[in-house]
């Protein structure tokens, strides 16, 4: 199965964000199926890592479209994103959990625990680092469309006490609800998620 296009990414970040969960993303010999995603839109959403600017740091969120958007938090755990949106809108989805699904004698290396229920542990599992930041989606880091619909569902994002309070309870983190590699499940709501950005007001 061929890396998903451009074109797939070109789009909202709750409209990408949605259609992540359940697709595939290989790196460094594993593969996982992605099972927790955030969406970080652009403009007006004050939790984005863009919303000053740009930086030598976010610059990748500019895009293009299809990109990874890796960096450090805390000076600890490495983040992954892939930048949506067209060329300068700077939006991207953060990636926060995945289900091993090849590389499984790599994957145990790099977590032993078996757990990949959080952004830092996603990517440490698929061996990444700022180094990988700004890297197209189909080479390196390849993602694949999901081979069947998850059940959504959908609750406010993770650490961004920093943002506005419309923000902080925006429903935009989605999650695969049968999965057990998603973190934060009592954060999560019990019905389907809403149906992404088409329906809801513009930013």
């Amino acid at each position: 199965m061929d890396p998903l296009p451009p074109s797939f990414y070109d789009r909202d970040a709750l409209d990408v964000a949605a259609d992540l969960v359940g697709a595939l993303v290989s790196a460094r010999g594993v593969t996982l199926r992605i099972t927790e995603v955030e969406a970080y839109r652009f403009p007006g959403d004050t939790a984005n890592h863009a919303r000053m600017g740009r930086t030598a740091r976010n610059a990748p969120m500019w895009g293009p479209p299809g990109r990874a958007y890796v960096y450090l938090c805390y000076g600890m755990h490495h983040m992954l994103n892939f930048v949506t949106g067209p060329e300068g809108h700077a939006a991207a989805v953060l990636i926060r959990g995945g289900e091993p699904v090849d590389g499984h004698d790599i994957f145990a290396t790099r977590r032993p625990d078996g757990r990949c229920d959080g952004p830092g542990k996603l990517a440490a599992a698929l061996g990444l680092a700022t180094a990988h930041s700004g890297l197209p989606l189909d080479g390196t880091i390849a993602v694949r469309a999901r081979r069947e619909e998850p059940s959504l569902v959908a609750g406010p994002r993770i650490g961004i006490d920093y943002a506005s309070e419309a923000d902080r309870l925006a429903p935009w983190r989605l999650a695969d609800a049968t999965s057990r590699q998603v973190g934060h499940r009592g954060r999560l709501g019990v019905h389907p998620a809403t149906p992404p950005a088409a329906t809801l007001p513009p930013r």
